[in-house]
C-alpha cells in the first residue's frame, strides 16, 4: 500500500531525509493556464495592457517563485537550481503557462516547476484584473519529470494510460539496480517534422522506431514530439531546452519549399559534424539514389548532439545503422572524455 512520504509513522509531518539518495540531474516540467477573455488575450499579445510588459513581468515572477519554493512550501528542500524557464502561449480565450526547472541533486524539482507556474499565473491575474477581474487560473499540473531512481515519468493521458512508464515499475530493472547500481544511460529527444502528422492526417512511423531503438540502448527518451514543418524551429528549441545528450529529428530534409529542418538546425548548432551527415547519405544512396537529395545535417548545440534523418522508415534505418557504432564514443567525447586511441 502506498504511503505519504511527508508523514512519519506517528502521523506527524516531516521533512524527508534524502541524504542516502544519489545525486542525478533532475528536471521537471509543469503547466497551467489563465482563462480570461479574447479582449485580454489580444491586449497581452499586443503588449497594450494598462500594466505594461505583462509576459516579462510574469516570467520573472515565475522564476523568482521557483527559487523561493522552499520558503513557501514548508517541507520542501532547498535546492540549487541550475535552470528555470517560463514560457507562455495563447488560445482564443486563455494564456497558457509552461515552466521547467532543473538541478543536480538528491531530490526532485517538481514543486519548483509547479510553483513557477502558479506564481507566473497569479502575476498574470494581477496584471489583467483591471480588464477581466473574473479571470481564472486553473489546470496547474506536472507534465514530466526526469532523474532519480524512477527515471522518466510523463503525465498519463486523458484515458488514464501512462504515456511513459518509469523503470521502477519493472521488477527486473529494480533488481538490476539493487545489484549493480543505476544504469548509466543518457537522455534523448526524438523530433518529427511532418505537417501531415501534426495535423493528424497521416501516421508517422519514424518517431516510434527511433524511440524503440534508443530505449533499447538505455536512453531516457522524450517524444516523439511532432511539429509541422513550419514550426520545426520551435520544436528544436523545445527539444534542446533540457540539454539532452542526443536529439534526433526525422523529416523536413528534402528540397521541397516547406522542408526547413536543416536551416532550423544550423541556426542552433555551435559546431557541425559533417562526416556523420555524409555517412548517413552515403548509406542511403547505396540502396536508393534519391537519398542523395537529403540535406540533413548533424552537429553540436552546446553538449547536445543533434542529427537530422530523412522522414522515411528506410532513411531512419540507415541513420540507426550509422549512428549505433558511433554513439558511445561520440557522446563520451562531447562530455569531455573518450579521446583515447
Amino acid at each position: 500500500m502506498s504511503e505519504l512520504s511527508h508523514v512519519d509513522q506517528a502521523g506527524r509531518a516531516r521533512m524527508v531525509d534524502v541524504s542516502a539518495k544519489s545525486e542525478t540531474t533532475r528536471i521537471a516540467v509543469a503547466a497551467g493556464e489563465l482563462q480570461t477573455t479574447a479582449e485580454v488575450v489580444a491586449l497581452v499579445r499586443a503588449d497594450d495592457m494598462p500594466k505594461a510588459d505583462v509576459l516579462s513581468t510574469a516570467r520573472i515572477a515565475g522564476i523568482m517563485g521557483a527559487k523561493k519554493t522552499s520558503e513557501l512550501i514548508p517541507l520542501c528542500h532547498q535546492l540549487a537550481l541550475s535552470s528555470v524557464k517560463v514560457e507562455f502561449g495563447f488560445t482564443d480565450t486563455s494564456i497558457t503557462i509552461e515552466a521547467s526547472a532543473k538541478t543536480r541533486g538528491q531530490t526532485g524539482v517538481e514543486m519548483e516547476a509547479l510553483t513557477a507556474v502558479a506564481v507566473a499565473g497569479l502575476t498574470l491575474h494581477d496584471m489583467v484584473k483591471a480588464v477581466d477581474p473574473a479571470a481564472v487560473l486553473n489546470g496547474v499540473r506536472l507534465l514530466t519529470k526526469e532523474g532519480g531512481k524512477h527515471g522518466h515519468w510523463q503525465r498519463p493521458d486523458e484515458n488514464g494510460s501512462a504515456a511513459a512508464q518509469s523503470d521502477a515499475e519493472d521488477p527486473l530493472a529494480e533488481l538490476h539496480e539493487a545489484q549493480h547500481g543505476a544504469p548509466e544511460s543518457g537522455s534523448a529527444v526524438v523530433l518529427v517534422a511532418s505537417t501531415g502528422a501534426a495535423a493528424g492526417t497521416r501516421d508517422d512511423t519514424t518517431g516510434p522506431l527511433l524511440v524503440e531503438w534508443l530505449a533499447g540502448l538505455g536512453f531516457s527518451v522524450r517524444g516523439p514530439l511532432v511539429y509541422a514543418d513550419a514550426d520545426i524551429s520551435f520544436g528544436l528549441s523545445d527539444a534542446l531546452r533540457f540539454e539532452p545528450d542526443l536529439v534526433i529529428s526525422t523529416g523536413g530534409t528534402g528540397a521541397s519549399p516547406t522542408d526547413a529542418t536543416p536551416e532550423a538546425t544550423l541556426a542552433l548548432l555551435d559546431r557541425e559534424l559533417p562526416g556523420v551527415a555524409e555517412a548517413i547519405r552515403q548509406r542511403g544512396t547505396a540502396k536508393f539514389p534519391l537519398a542523395a537529395l537529403s540535406r540533413g545535417v548533424a552537429g553540436l548545440a552546446g553538449r547536445s548532439v543533434v542529427v537530422n534523418l530523412p522522414g522515411s522508415p528506410g532513411g531512419v534505418q540507415d541513420g540507426i545503422a550509422v549512428l549505433e557504432p558511433l554513439l558511445d564514443h561520440l557522446l563520451a567525447q562531447v562530455a569531455g572524455g573518450g579521446n583515447h586511441e
